[in-house]
């Protein structure tokens, strides 16, 4: 079982040509609602590659917190720590351009209302055999969640994003980072990947870059190096194929895949994901991310 602490947002994307600059209005070509968030987009995908997953989070007392919670669950994950507060959920606009290409703008609602696990919660992550986390929570929260992974020898898979400032004792009991190549500069300061990596492989166990088009690269402390290529397909929407390929990987490593396979098996799952519109509307099945293998 996987768990994942994190956020669930309504997305409210806006799709156009090009998106618009400062002070430039734009005609768009349509609009949806869909439901997302990097944690539930997270809790998602892994539960379409195939295993069980908790989501632990909170959502408000709107209608978007009623789709949020029934979108979970359809998708088969375990929604009883999804916790519901006062307000409104979280939500993100997101804007998408002709070249799949997007911009979004987060705002926290009921996922600011969260300062660490529950007692409920501790227990789940305590028996997971892998926990994800994002940074769309207070980074209170996040570290809360990491050091009671930590304290229960639970791997901690740790999505860097949005992007700032990552303090020690999160990195501290982080098992594996995985930042986009944007991400890896924020974070380390270096903008080439290679020496992202080295720079973040002084801070934790291991570390995957994912760099869209160009694959991702993954790094160890023991000395391992990978470099995955993606596969190449037109996309429609990248959005949450970062999310998409973190679940997907959770998955192949919660089933003790060797790394280069996990690398493949979550590369396909995102190149699944891109040549679809949405987020939690664009995830494979465990079946089509294993005909789509080579």
């Amino acid at each position: 079982m996987i768990s994942v602490f994190g956020s669930a947002n309504m997305d409210l994307v806006a799709y156009v040509s090009e998106a618009p600059k400062r002070g430039e209005t734009v005609t768009g070509h349509r609009f949806r609602t869909i439901p997302g968030g990097k944690g539930a987009n997270q809790a998602i995908a892994a539960a379409r590659a195939g295993v069980e997953v908790a989501f632990l989070g909170a959502v408000g007392d709107d209608g978007f917190g009623a789709e949020l919670r029934a979108t979970l669950s359809e998708a088969g994950v375990d929604v009883r720590g999804l916790r519901q507060v006062r307000g409104p959920s979280g939500i993100a606009h997101i804007v998408v351009d002709d070249a799949g290409g997007n911009s979004i703008i987060v705002v926290p609602g009921a996922n600011g209302t969260v300062s660490g696990p529950s007692g409920d919660d501790l227990a789940v992550i305590a028996r997971s055999e892998a926990l994800l986390l994002q940074l769309e929570l207070p980074m209170a929260a996040v570290v809360a969640a990491a050091e009671a992974g930590q304290v229960a020898g639970v791997p901690v898979i740790l999505t860097p994003a949005p992007a700032q400032p990552l303090p020690d004792e999160l990195l501290d009991a982080v098992t594996l980072i995985v930042p986009n190549e944007h991400e890896a500069a924020a974070i380390t300061g270096a903008t080439a990947p290679d020496a992202a990596l080295d720079a973040l492989l002084e801070r934790v166990e291991e570390a995957v870059i994912t760099l869209g088009s160009e694959g991702a690269l993954y790094g160890s402390r023991s000395g391992e190096r990978l470099r995955v290529p993606a596969v190449e397909v037109k996309a429609v929407d990248t959005t949450a194929a970062g999310d998409t390929f973190v679940g997907a990987l959770a998955v192949a490593r919660a089933e003790r895949l060797p790394v280069a396979d996990a690398l493949r098996f979550a590369s396909a799952a995102a190149a699944l994901s891109v040549q679809r519109e949405g987020a939690s509307t664009s995830m494979p099945s465990r079946w089509e991310i294993e005909d789509s293998l080579p």
